[in-house]
């Protein structure tokens, strides 16, 4: 039997196979977790996330905008149907304006600033909301982040500031879910992982070098590890850790030069 054996998780995040939530999505199946997934309510992306998980026979594939708080409640009414309960809930969503990305950061206008807070770190909260009456004692909620919230990188702008705020969140929602139901709550900072969602940021090429030059073991970091990563936070491993920020980036948040 693998480690979650009987367990259920919800994916919120799976892009295509490159994906961290689908590295996540395989570790948790090959130690024995049920999966469900939420998709962008547009018919390209329901087309390549179901092809993405078309292996696993899946009974729960949903629509998810985060901006609509009546679409997520009707999520994990969904979950519960499907499933009775949830063990692990994975948030792998992040978004802001490509041209944040692009411009200056004294340039992010009002609108942007605010999308980019809202679907990156906000909809954290959102999900913890609506994920508390279902998900079990001890369950899992896990988000993924990135050390430009704590340091500046270049064109990474409002994202950086989103995920700071995502962060705080971790730490806030740690203590209100842990109080109501021991519901643990934690973030993994993953060092640079060319995925379809950091081909839109511009010099990413030159931040994955870095990491390899500038981190302690000279290497990148592979979906798979944060996928292994993932599996230990999900796990009874991990049944005292909250709250926490865990970095997958081959020691480089560490150095100082």
């Amino acid at each position: 039997m693998g480690q979650l054996e009987g367990k259920t998780a919800l994916i919120m995040g799976v892009l295509n196979e490159h994906s961290l939530a689908w590295a996540i999505t395989e570790a948790l199946v090959a130690e024995g977790c049920a999966c469900g997934f939420t998709y962008m309510p547009e018919e390209r992306m329901e087309r390549r996330v179901r092809k993405t998980i078309e292996g696993l026979n899946s009974r729960l594939i949903v629509p998810c905008d985060v901006q609509n708080d009546a679409q997520l409640q009707q999520v994990f009414s969904r979950a519960q149907e499907t499933y009775g309960s949830l063990d692990i809930v994975i948030h792998s969503i992040a978004f802001a304006p490509r041209q944040t990305f692009e411009e200056p950061f004294h340039k992010t206008s009002r609108a942007d600033f605010q999308t980019a807070l809202d679907v990156s770190a906000y909809s954290l909260v959102a999900v913890a909301r609506e994920a508390l009456p279902v998900l079990n004692e001890y369950g899992s909620l896990l988000t993924l982040t990135y050390g430009a919230s704590q340091r500046w990188i270049p064109n990474y702008n409002v994202m950086a500031v989103a995920k700071a705020a995502l962060e705080c969140s971790v730490r806030y929602l740690a203590v209100e879910l842990g109080e109501a139901k021991k519901i643990r709550v934690n973030a993994i900072s993953a060092g640079p992982v060319k995925t379809m969602a950091a081909a839109g940021i511009k010099g990413f090429g030159s931040m994955v070098e870095r990491n390899v030059v500038k981190s302690p073991l000279h290497e990148t970091i592979e979906p798979e590890d944060v996928g292994a990563a993932a599996l230990f936070l999900c796990s009874s491993g991990a049944k005292r850790i909250t709250g926490q920020v865990y970095y997958v980036d081959s020691g480089y948040s560490v150095m100082g030069w």
